[in-house]
C-alpha cells in the first residue's frame, strides 16, 4: 500500500552491500515495510473492526447459517426442501450460500461462539483492509485512502453481520481491486478473478453485481472522450480481448455448484419476484432519511457534489457509473450502502490526495508505528470478549432463556414464533420446527410470510390464521404487540416471561 517511488527503491540497492550481509539488509527492508507507517494505519482499521465486532451485534439469520453449515458438513448432502420449518416444509429450496454456510458452521463447531465472534471481527478487518488497499491504489496516496476508509467505515460497519454477505462484500472489494491493478498495467491481475467468482457463486448471490462491475469497467473503456470531469480512455485491442476472456472464464463458473445451474437464478429472482420481503424487511426499505444516518450519508453525497464542481477532479467513466448506480441503490435499499462504499471509495481519496501530502518513506519512524502496532494486537488480545460475556450479549437480543425453559419444560407444538426468532430456534434448539425464519424469499414464495404478516400486524384475520396453523403455543418478543394482547385473552396463558421474550401456551392444548 505504500507509494513511495521506484527511485527510493533502486537508491536502495545500490547502497544495500553484497554477500553475508545481504540477508541481514533484506531482512531489515521486510521489516521496514512491516513496520511502515501504511501498514500501521492498516492495523488501525482492524483496530477498529475489532472494537466494533467484540459487540457480537449480530444478525438473527447467523444461526439458522450455521445451523445449515453443521448439518452439510455432518450429512455431505446439500438441502434442496425445507428441513426447519412446519409452514413450508417441504417446499423446494436451495442452499444458495451453501459455501459461507460451511465456513461459518464449522467455525462454530470448531469454536463455538467465541469463534464465531474471531470470524465476524476477521471478516471486517479483512473488508477494511481491501478497502483501504483499494483507495489507495486508485489515489496512489496511502493517507488518503485510510481517510477514505476511514469515514466510509462509519456507513459498512452497520453491515458487518456475521452472514455470507460479508464474504461477497470482500470479494467485490477484491475484484474492484484486480480491476484497477489492470488498468494500471499490471495485466496478469486478471487471473486471479476466475477462480475468485469460482468461490463467490457458491457463496453469495452477490456474485452478479461483480459481473456487472466488470461490464461496466470493459464498457467504459470502448469509447474515448472527455467531458467535465469525466474521461474515458480507449481498450488497446490486447487488454480488450484479455478483459473479455477473462470475463468468459468467469461466466463459466456458474455451473460449478451442488445445483448446476439452478444457483445462477436465485439472485433475479430475489430482484424480482418476492415484493412482501422488500416492503417489510428492515434492509430492503429505502435510507430512512429522517434518522442521522440517512442526514450523514445525504450529506457526504451532496458534500462531494459540490466540492467536485468547485475543484473540477478528473475520474474514470466507470468510477461514475458505478458511483451514481451505487448511490441510487443506497437511497433505494438501505442494504446498498455495502455497494456504496467500495464505489465511492476510489472517487472519494482520489479528492482527498489533493490534500493530504503522500506517505515519504524517508520520514517514517519504524519504531513508533512497531509500537503502535503492538499496542493494538496487545488491546485485542486483553479485550476479546470471553464465552461468558458472549453469551450475555447474545441473551439481550435472543430468547436464550426461553429457549432454556422450553428445553425442561413439554411446551406443546406446533409454535408461532417472531421473525427474529426463528434463526435462534433452528440453531439453538434442533428439534423445534419454526413457524418463520429469515429465509423470507422461501417463506414469501411458500405463502407463510403474507400469513405471518397478518399474525404480527394484527389485523382482523389474525387469530384465525393461528387456529388454521393449530398453533398451541407462542414465542415473542416482549415488546410486540401481539404479546400485550395475548396478555388480554383468556384462552391464552403466559407461562414464562423475561425482558426479552415472552411465551403463551393456550390453555386447551396438551403437550404433544
Amino acid at each position: 500500500m505504500s507509494e513511495a517511488q521506484g527511485a527510493d527503491d533502486s537508491a536502495q540497492r545500490a547502497v544495500t552491500p553484497q554477500g553475508a550481509e545481504a540477508g541481514v539488509w533484506r531482512f531489515l527492508w521486510v521489516l521496514q515495510r512491516v513496520f511502515s507507517f501504511p501498514a500501521m494505519l492498516g492495523m488501525m482499521l482492524v483496530g477498529a473492526a475489532f472494537y466494533s465486532g467484540r459487540g457480537f451485534a449480530v444478525d438473527p439469520d447467523l444461526w439458522w447459517h450455521a445451523k445449515n453449515g453443521l448439518d452439510i458438513l455432518t450429512t455431505h448432502k446439500w438441502p434442496t426442501t425445507d428441513p426447519f420449518s412446519f409452514t413450508v416444509a417441504g417446499t423446494p429450496w436451495l442452499a444458495y450460500e451453501w459455501l459461507g454456510d460451511v465456513v461459518i458452521g464449522a467455525v462454530s463447531r470448531l469454536g463455538g461462539i467465541r469463534g464465531l465472534d474471531i470470524l465476524l471481527i476477521a471478516l471486517g478487518g479483512a473488508i477494511m483492509i481491501a478497502l483501504y488497499g483499494y483507495a489507495t491504489l486508485r489515489a496512489q496516496n496511502s493517507k488518503a485512502g485510510f481517510v477514505a476508509a476511514l469515514v466510509l467505515f462509519v456507513f459498512a460497519n452497520p453491515s458487518f453481520s456475521l452472514r455470507p454477505q460479508m464474504f461477497g462484500y470482500f470479494f467485490l472489494i477484491l475484484t474492484l481491486i484486480a480491476l484497477e491493478y489492470f488498468r494500471q498495467g499490471k495485466m496478469k491481475a486478471l487471473w486471479f478473478l476466475p477462480p475468485l467468482f469460482l468461490l463467490w457463486v457458491n457463496t453469495h448471490g452477490s456474485w452478479v453485481i461483480g459481473f456487472g462491475v466488470m461490464v461496466v469497467f470493459w464498457a467504459s473503456g470502448l469509447v474515448e472522450f472527455r467531458a467535465g470531469g469525466v474521461e474515458s480512455k480507449r481498450w488497446h485491442p490486447a487488454e480488450r480481448v484479455r478483459l473479455e476472456l477473462v470475463f468468459a472464464l468467469c461466466l463459466a463458473m456458474i455451473p460449478f455448484t451442488p445445483y448446476g445451474t439452478r444457483l445462477a437464478a436465485y439472485p433475479f429472482m430475489v430482484a424480482s419476484s418476492l415484493p412482501l420481503n422488500v416492503a417489510h424487511v428492515l434492509e430492503w426499505l429505502p435510507m430512512p432519511m429522517e434518522m442521522l444516518g440517512g442526514k450523514i450519508f445525504l450529506c457526504l453525497v451532496i458534500g462531494f457534489f459540490l466540492i467536485q464542481i468547485i475543484s473540477g477532479n478528473k475520474y474514470r467513466l466507470h468510477e461514475w457509473v458505478l458511483f451514481i448506480g451505487g448511490t441510487a441503490m443506497a437511497f433505494l435499499h438501505v442494504r446498498f450502502v455495502l455497494l456504496f462504499v467500495p464505489f465511492f471509495a476510489p472517487l472519494f481519496a482520489a479528492m482527498l490526495a489533493r490534500w493530504i501530502p503522500k506517505y515519504e518513506r524517508h520520514k517514517d519512524k519504524y519504531i513508533l508505528n512497531a509500537i503502535l502496532m503492538g499496542a493494538v494486537c496487545m488491546a485485542i488480545a486483553h479485550y476479546m470478549p470471553t464465552a461468558a460475556e458472549l453469551t450475555e450479549i447474545v441473551s439481550r437480543s435472543f430468547p436464550v432463556k426461553a429457549v432454556a425453559y422450553m428445553g425442561a419444560h413439554d411446551v406443546p407444538r406446533p409454535m408461532y414464533n417472531t421473525y427474529g426468532y426463528g434463526g435462534y430456534l433452528i440453531g439453538a434448539f434442533p428439534n423445534q420446527k419454526v413457524f418463520i425464519d429469515g429465509r423470507g424469499d422461501l417463506y414469501e414464495l411458500g405463502g407463510a410470510f403474507a400469513d405471518y404478516l397478518e399474525v404480527s400486524s394484527l389485523r382482523p384475520a389474525a387469530f384465525s390464521v393461528l387456529r388454521s396453523y393449530g398453533i398451541k403455543s407462542c414465542l415473542l418478543d416482549r415488546k410486540e404487540a401481539l404479546a400485550t394482547v395475548m396478555e388480554a385473552l383468556p384462552e391464552w396463558k403466559r407461562v414464562y416471561s423475561d425482558d426479552v421474550s415472552v411465551l403463551f401456551v393456550r390453555r386447551d392444548a396438551t403437550p404433544d
